[in-house]
């Protein structure tokens, strides 16, 4: 069985999207999206969109979820509940930075799509699977390729066909424009400390819904019960709301460097 691992960005978006035209091969019957509950509603818009497009080629977009992120992030926050570490910037109780390490990515995207993946080979948990009986198609890109890994359970094989196509996230860009396609929103948390001060700026300007979210999330997190040290959203390792995103020098080359390139989401 191939399975395609969905972002919902750039570059799964792409990959997808060429599977349904035949330009991959073999076309996979399903496209998994991991939904942590705290997207930009850009990305729940284009995915709505994209789970139209792909059933027109008979590719299946199933949602699977552990909960909502931001949610079990309060909770920790307020009652001290156990969560699946965010990778916050931190100063410790010595004065030095610091940060977290990062468990959101295996619990919210990874052990949700395999579980779900394991169900539709047919097999329960805790069963053993045949070596190679999965192959999960990944969408990284030729200038990312060093985020490429091998899987460590033996029942999945990793592949990576933009990079088989060598395919940068710009070639992606111009095939979704010659076919007609929407450019994908940057598929990422709301609060993802990998933002970078371009994205914060769009969301604070563009999406103030979202940034107060963010802000709200980022006064919140400097009080987790039994952590050591203060946490923070931003790098600078100061109140969101209190950064310095460069906003004047982002005015003066307005629609030149203003164009985030991230890639945190695929």
């Amino acid at each position: 069985m191939h399975v395609i691992s969905l972002g919902a960005g750039v570059q799964s978006t792409t990959m997808l999207l060429m599977a349904a035209r035949g330009e991959i091969e073999p076309k996979p019957r399903y496209a998994i999206f991991a939904d942590t509950g705290w997207e930009p509603k850009a990305v729940y818009r284009h995915l709505d969109w994209l789970k139209g497009e792909a059933a027109r080629y008979g590719i299946e977009i199933i949602t699977v979820s552990k909960g909502n992120l931001r949610d079990d992030l309060i909770e920790a926050c307020e009652h001290g509940t156990r969560f699946a570490s965010i990778p916050f910037y931190t100063i410790n109780p010595d004065g030095s930075p610091g940060m977290v390490r990062r468990q959101c990515t295996k619990e919210y995207k990874i052990e949700v799509i395999q579980r779900k993946c394991r169900e539709l080979l047919g097999y329960k948990p805790r069963q053993r699977i045949p070596e190679g009986a999965l192959t999960q198609w990944i969408g990284i890109s030729l200038d990312e390729y060093q985020r490429m890994r091998t899987s460590r359970d033996k029942w999945i094989v990793l592949r990576y066909p933009l990079i088989e196509k060598e395919m940068t996230r710009a070639d992606c860009l111009a095939w979704l424009e010659r076919h007609g396609y929407p450019r994908p929103p940057k598929s990422s948390c709301i609060g993802c400390p990998f933002h970078n001060n371009r994205y914060w700026l769009e969301m604070k300007r563009n999406n103030p819904d979202e940034w107060a979210e963010a802000v709200e999330i980022d006064r919140k997190i400097r009080k987790i019960p039994r952590f050591r040290g203060q946490a923070f959203l931003h790098a600078q390792r100061v109140p969101l709301d209190q950064v310095d995103l460069g906003e004047d020098q982002m005015d003066l080359f307005d629609g030149f460097i203003n164009e985030c390139e991230g890639m945190c989401g695929v």
